[in-house]
């Protein structure tokens, strides 16, 4: 079996040129077919018209007819006449001239096999000639043989057969070469796709396919293609982002880890001196050996913590009080800290900016424990990044989610999550403080791992830089977000945006 070629461009050539081949081959022979019929029909019709005169008849049984010279003035055209007496014998003279070889006619009428008025063809007697020969009844049981010579019909049969051969062969050559041409003009878009696959594969990857027109095939290949090609090109950037974060976040541990293991390691080594030290130097070594382990254990169940919520997140299902929550901790509070000054009141909102004195309860479905845990992190955020004195709020309540409420985005908010769905009934708990707030650049990096916008105070107080990314990670597994508002001098608002305990109900 003949293999195809690999090409799409040469397959296409060589379809179009079979099916043009295979279609005017068949044309043709319809032709030769339908003009043959055409012309034997006519020499038929022209047998069928003629009828040898009676006395020819007669002059045949008695020897008497013309020479074949003095024949051919009596026969009309190529006529010749071939005569059978009553026992079916043939007679010698016949009517018509002898120029070319006569037909191959038996001796015998019997041994003919034709039938009155059904023409036949027959043979030449030598050569490739051929005859349509046509029996005719004659007076007292005699017959005549009327026939007339194919070579018109044959003749021009061949100059035809020979005018569609040199018409096929043009034909051919002419496919091919306008083929070539229309497919290549046809696969002209495929071959700038191919061009822009290359420059693509090369390192181009913000390039694009151009041909998007979605009433052509090509075009619609484009435009999937194109689409295909973005989702290629987020997936690799995220992917990027995704490994500088984990380089980031390796380098960031190695470093908080190293700081505490250096002082646990130097201050070990200098008690473990054998010289006599006083008591108020190894009781100090001994205490910032013990600050530094309890700081390297916390970083450590931070980075635990972490990397369980990441992976496999459990989360216990309850109704929460987040208004009850939120009154316990700003109790907590109140009795551990009195360098600021904490307070409750209700969440203000679009229809009520200036806020009321009640207090509308606010519940959510979620882990109690692990939303305790957002909003310690945000109050103790709130008490040392600000300077004492500081005066936070912590607002409770119910809204929609929306651009001016919460729970979306809008400029100037910044979050680590997706917004939630616009007009989503919605529990909000927000922290708001008083001081001097956050630029741009540092709030958008607030909830990254590791990230102080105050290094040396972060460390002071024990902190990692853990705290915000672990608080926004509980929001997102509680089916909500933890979102910033601020500006600089205008305070810092944290808020711990929740679907409202119906939207859970209705989810379920």
């Amino acid at each position: 079996m003949p293999r195809l070629p690999k090409s799409l461009r040469r397959r296409l050539v060589l379809g179009v040129t079979v099916l043009a081949t295979a279609a005017v081959l068949t044309s043709q022979a319809i032709g030769y077919v339908v003009l043959r019929s055409w012309l034997v029909d006519r020499v038929d019709e022209q047998l069928v018209e003629f009828h040898p005169p009676a006395p020819a008849f007669y002059d045949a049984l008695a020897g008497t007819l013309p020479d074949p010279g003095e024949s051919s003035e009596v026969l009309p055209s190529d006529f010749h006449v071939y005569f059978y007496d009553s026992t079916g014998r043939r007679l010698n003279d016949s009517l018509g001239t002898e120029a070319k070889p006569g037909p191959r006619l038996a001796d015998k009428a019997q041994d003919l096999g034709l039938r009155d008025g059904h023409p036949e063809t027959v043979g030449a007697i030598s050569g490739d000639g051929r005859w349509r020969v046509l029996l005719n009844p004659g007076p007292d049981g005699t017959s005549a043989v009327v026939t007339l010579p194919l070579d018109t019909v044959d003749g021009a049969m061949s100059k035809l057969l020979w005018l569609n051969a040199v018409l096929l062969a043009v034909t051919v050559v002419a496919l091919i070469a306008l083929g070539r041409w229309v497919v290549r003009l046809g696969l002209l878009p495929l071959t700038r796709m191919e061009r822009t696959a290359q420059d693509i594969t090369a390192g181009q990857l913000d390039l694009r396919l151009a041909d998007t027109d979605v009433r052509s095939e090509i075009g619609r290949l484009g435009r999937v293609l194109n689409s295909m090609l973005d989702r290629l090109q987020k997936a690799l950037l995220a992917r990027e982002a995704s490994e500088a974060r984990l380089r980031r976040f390796v380098a960031d541990a190695g470093h908080e880890l190293r700081t505490p293991l250096t002082a646990i390691q130097g201050y070990a080594q200098l008690a473990l001196r054998p010289e006599q030290r006083p008591d108020e130097e190894r009781q100090e070594a001994n205490r910032f050996i013990a600050q530094n382990a309890e700081r390297m254990s916390l970083l450590v169940d931070d980075l635990q913590l972490l990397a369980t919520l990441d992976k496999e997140p459990s989360y216990r299902r309850e109704p929460v009080d987040l208004l009850s929550l939120a009154a316990d901790a700003v109790s907590a509070v109140a009795v551990h800290s009195e360098s600021h000054r904490v307070d409750l009141g209700p969440l203000l909102t679009p229809a009520d900016p200036t806020g009321s004195d009640e207090l509308d309860l606010a519940e959510t479905v979620g882990d109690p424990h692990r939303l305790r845990q957002i909003l310690e992190n945000l109050l103790s955020n709130a008490r040392t990044h600000t300077p004492p004195g500081t005066r936070v709020h912590v607002r409770v309540g119910t809204t929609r989610a929306g651009p001016r409420t919460g729970g979306t985005d809008r400029p100037g908010r910044f979050t680590a999550s997706a917004p939630l769905p616009e007009s989503l009934p919605i529990s909000v708990i927000e922290v708001v403080d008083e001081g001097p707030g956050l630029d741009p650049v540092e709030a958008a990096l607030v909830f990254e791992r590791f990230y102080r916008a105050d290094p040396a105070r972060s460390r002071i107080h024990g902190g990692s830089g853990l705290g915000l990314a672990i608080a926004a990670t509980i929001a997102e597994g509680h089916g909500g977000r933890l979102e910033l508002d601020t500006a600089p001098g205008r305070g810092c608002t944290f808020r711990l945006v929740l679907p409202s305990a119906d939207s859970c109900r209705e989810r379920r």
